[in-house]
């Protein structure tokens, strides 16, 4: 038995989302994305808004590896004087 039937089998039926509940999140979803919303259209289905989610989180995930690597050859480059400022903005 797979441990996504198990897990479901064991929280119950409680834990259950409704249709209802679905297509609320779905919509809010919808408001989310940059590329539906803009999209002149209210009439999208939840398998489009779905997987324009997932495209969306995988663009962000590639950004911010992007970035990491910007920022990681800057510290690399930078004298030891300014990468420690660097550092130290990154954490507050």
């Amino acid at each position: 038995m797979s441990s996504r039937r198990s897990r479901s089998r064991q929280a119950g039926s409680n834990a259950r989302i409704s249709d209802d509940q679905i297509n609320d999140l779905v919509s809010k979803l919808h408001q989310l994305l940059p590329e539906i919303r803009n999209a002149h259209s209210d009439k999208v289905s939840a398998a489009k808004v779905l997987q324009e989610t997932c495209n969306y989180i995988r663009s962000l995930h590639t950004e911010v590896d992007d970035l990491s690597e910007r920022l990681s050859e800057l510290l690399a480059t930078a004298d030891t004087a300014q990468a420690a400022i660097i550092r130290t903005l990154l954490m507050q």
